[in-house]
């Protein structure tokens, strides 16, 4: 029975990702920040199954008895400070966990047990202004936020450990992927929960940022079977994963709140205090390496991801209001 290391196994691709290794038969360790207010809401269902242990990136010790106490075959390192906004008021806080924190598993790894393979969650956000369209694994880098300055780090440093150290690392460049398990602070469970809110009659507006801002959006579900499949290679290479299909804030809106029977333009606000210092106007991916390579393609389409997260919002805000 393998054994797999996930940081950031409470959040939404940890709990994904570990619900995915334990159907492969892995012995799952999750490991989480000491704290008197850890949530385990999104992995409960499965919490008897994994093993919790205490962790943080920005202690290199911890790390270290991390790998020497459960020799993990693999290590997936999905923790971070990932929420975008939150990387203006807090650079520093979002460097260390987000870039250095990637320097300092890698070391434990390094120093511990080199035949571990390894896993980097990288990000399309990297990508930032970009240089082409669509995105693909050698598109030059051009961060907007500090999250993405950070990611840039941890995507480089892995390149790094691979190249000086001939370590089994990878990364995966993923492109958004949502779910109902997505924190209600990200933009698209913002609208799912914020139109529901509007159904029930909890609520009479929404108020967002830049409507025009495309991405390009898949299902979690999808994407951590891809990063478990960069792991099972003969050889350590970096992939891209996405839809190759963008659409814009305000689709997504009109999706949403069209499935509730709701004219998004009675609700919708922008507000200017939503709006990034620098905007990321376009991210698009070319997943043609993953799915030649790897045999990677995503299964949920984007009105069906609307359409999964509206009814997990509408089913969780009835629950709240009964």
């Amino acid at each position: 029975m393998p054994t797999a290391l996930i940081t950031g196994i409470t959040g939404q691709d940890g709990s994904y990702l570990a619900e995915f290794l334990l159907s492969q038969g892995y012995q799952v360790v999750g490991m989480v920040r000491r704290s008197s207010t850890v949530t385990f809401e999104r992995i409960q269902h499965i919490q008897d199954a994994v093993t919790i242990a205490q962790g943080d990136l920005h202690d290199q010790s911890s790390l270290v008895s991390l790998i020497e106490t459960y020799r993990p075959d693999e290590v997936y390192n999905l923790a971070a400070q990932s929420f975008v906004p939150t990387s203006w008021s807090q650079p520093v806080l979002t460097g260390e966990a987000t870039a250095l924190g990637v320097t300092r598993l890698l070391e434990a790894i390094r120093l511990v047990n080199p035949k571990t393979r390894f896993y980097q969650a990288s990000s399309s956000e990297m990508f930032g202004k970009v240089r082409e369209v669509p995105q693909r694994e050698t598109t030059p880098f051009y961060p907007r936020s500090p999250y993405g300055v950070a990611k840039v780090y941890g995507h480089m440093i892995t390149v790094n450990y691979r190249e000086s150290y001939d370590l089994f690392a990878v990364s995966g460049i993923l492109f958004n992927h949502e779910s109902p398990r997505r924190g209600l602070e990200f933009v698209t469970r913002k609208i799912t929960y914020g139109a529901a809110r509007i159904k029930l009659g909890l609520a009479t507006e929404l108020r967002l940022g830049n409507l025009e801002a495309r991405r390009d959006w898949g299902f979690a579900g999808d994407y951590v079977r891809g990063m478990w499949m960069m792991l099972q290679q003969d050889a350590p290479e970096d992939y891209v994963l996405g839809t190759g299909v963008t659409h814009s804030v305000r689709e997504f809106c009109e999706l949403a709140f069209a499935h509730l029977g709701l004219d998004y333009r009675q609700y919708v606000v922008q507000d200017p205090r939503f709006f990034r210092p620098a905007e990321v106007d376009l991210l698009v991916a070319d997943p043609s390496k993953a799915r030649q390579k790897l045999g990677w393609q995503p299964t949920i389409s984007f009105e069906e991801l609307v359409k999964m997260m509206v009814e997990a919002d509408l089913k969780r805000v009835s629950q709240e209001i009964a």
